[in-house]
């Protein structure tokens, strides 16, 4: 089943949706960070004896740096299906098999899956620029892919849904 009327979405307009978010997100946790964390969120390191040493771990702002992002985003892709960078392209994400708006297991699972596109050199990140579909490896492990209004690019392939039996 085609889709005329959406498109992939490709890795430069994805880069740009990462910007916006990682500028918004900045802007947000900042004051939060700072008034857990003082100055030893900004730089937790320092230089001793020619080595950089880590002088100052606070479970309260690794949580709030790690816990509220993915919160973040798990929460604008339940209720929107994008975060605000991808809203921002217009870009939405959708299950790769039916176009309909994924489950929120395969939310999660995106979310986590980001951590293998990038411990992999950020390989599966590249890997959106290649890919025939704009899949980046978070997005093939979790059934997804990232689709926008066409703009006159090749339209969307979406699997037909199963006829039923007749009778």
């Amino acid at each position: 089943m085609d889709s005329p009327e959406l498109e992939y979405v490709g890795f430069w307009m994805r880069f740009w949706a990462f910007i916006i978010d990682s500028i918004l997100a900045g802007f947000l946790l900042w004051p939060v960070l700072r008034i857990y964390g003082g100055e030893s969120y900004l730089w937790p390191w320092s230089w001793s004896d020619s080595t950089f040493v880590f002088t100052r771990f606070d479970p309260r702002v690794e949580v709030l740096n790690w816990v509220l992002p993915a919160l973040a985003v798990l929460i604008f892709w339940a209720a929107r299906q994008a975060t605000p960078g991808k809203m921002a392209i217009g870009a939405r994400i959708v299950d790769a098999g039916t176009g309909l708006k994924p489950t929120t297991a395969q939310f999660i699972g995106r979310y986590f899956a980001y951590y293998v596109s990038l411990f992999a050199l950020c390989l599966g990140f590249f890997w959106i620029g290649i890919d025939s579909r704009k899949q980046g490896w978070h997005d093939k492990l979790a059934n997804t892919v990232v689709v926008r209004h066409r703009r006159g690019a090749s339209a969307v392939q979406f699997k037909s849904p199963p006829t039923p039996p007749p009778g």
